[in-house]
């Protein structure tokens, strides 16, 4: 029996370590571990399951649903997600394609009518109501088989970021706690979750934030040498004990896109928005601490409580890249 390593996989799949960790995080994937091997790999029934979860997430599946289908028994299941899903996109098809034939037709009518002054003039009601009475009923057009090649092209359109924001975040004082080897991301969320509680930071600090960022990334293929970093924002004056260490961020100018937990791939999407951004390039930091890049934990402060597992059902994470002006130079 075939196996390949979690370095393989990632090359042959185009996915990161983090990615294939966390699906196994959630029950999604399994490795096995042989004798001869020093570390976990996946086998050809692993490995299928994991193109059958790829292909999913193409089709926009979340993974909460995915994980119904994948470990359902019954066909029933898969059905009900699908049809919702179906459901969501035919709204949503429909709606855009209102939107498309209301701007043709405002393109048709300025084209005809050269006389009308370029201004919120020709959007009065009484042109939209003409306009609108003109619309043909919204159709969809698509091809009877689809490949796989025509799946990627669909996927490759739609990740093309349309919501990223620009922020900036503040200089701050942090309390830090980093971990390598094992299950760090997991370990250091056990105890920022025991600090909070013990320090009554949720008190002191109403507006904390909780950032955190793999450090390092780890290139062993048993992850011996991953580590994680959590940052939660502090008082300036409050000091903090092993093993915490208190830190101070100096801030910057950031690419923001949120996601729900688990969609790493979109870390991807955001880095190709940002460099094929006319007005922003990347200011990238630490290669040993994603190059400055970090993941926001949104709400943290009503959600620090809950378990690392029920947490994960319900977070959401901004991805921040770090980024600088190319007017200002």
């Amino acid at each position: 029996m075939e196996l390949q390593t979690i370095s393989e996989v990632t090359k042959n799949y185009q996915i990161s370590t983090r990615t294939l960790r966390y699906y196994e995080q959630i029950g999604l994937l399994q490795s096995v571990k042989k004798e001869g091997y020093a570390y976990r790999a996946y086998d050809p029934y692993s490995l299928k399951r994991l193109e059958q979860i790829l292909i999913l997430r193409k089709l926009r599946i979340p993974l909460k649903e995915i994980q119904k289908i994948l470990q359902g028994e019954e066909s029933r299941v898969a059905i009900a997600v699908f049809q919702e899903k179906i459901k969501d996109l035919t709204n949503e098809i429909t709606a855009l394609a209102a939107v498309k034939a209301v701007i043709e037709q405002f393109a048709t009518f300025l084209k005809e009518n050269a006389e009308v002054e370029m201004s919120l003039g020709f959007l009065a009601d009484e042109t939209i109501l003409q306009i609108m009475d003109t619309l043909p009923a919204a159709k969809t057009n698509l091809k009877e088989e689809i490949t796989l090649n025509d799946l990627n092209t669909a996927d490759n359109h739609l990740s093309k970021l349309k919501d990223v924001r620009i922020v900036y975040l503040p200089p701050t004082s942090v309390a830090s706690i980093h971990l390598v080897g094992g299950t760090a991301e997991y370990d250091t969320g056990v105890k920022l979750q025991q600090f909070m509680i013990q320090t009554n930071l949720a008190g002191k600090k109403p507006d904390l934030r909780h950032y955190g960022f793999n450090h390092p990334n780890g290139v062993k293929p048993d992850g011996s040498d991953h580590g994680y970093e959590r940052w939660i924002t502090i008082p300036d004056d409050m000091e903090v004990h092993e093993p915490f260490a208190k830190k101070k961020f100096s801030g910057g100018l950031y690419a923001a896109h949120m996601i729900p937990m688990g969609n790493f791939e979109e870390w991807g999407w955001l880095a190709e928005w940002v460099n094929n951004s006319n007005e922003y390039e990347p200011n990238w930091g630490d290669p040993d601490c994603m190059n400055g890049s970090m993941e926001e934990h949104l709400n943290y402060i009503n959600q620090y409580h809950l378990s690392n597992e029920d947490m994960d059902k319900c977070l959401q994470l901004d991805l921040l890249l770090p980024i600088r002006s190319k007017l200002s130079k």
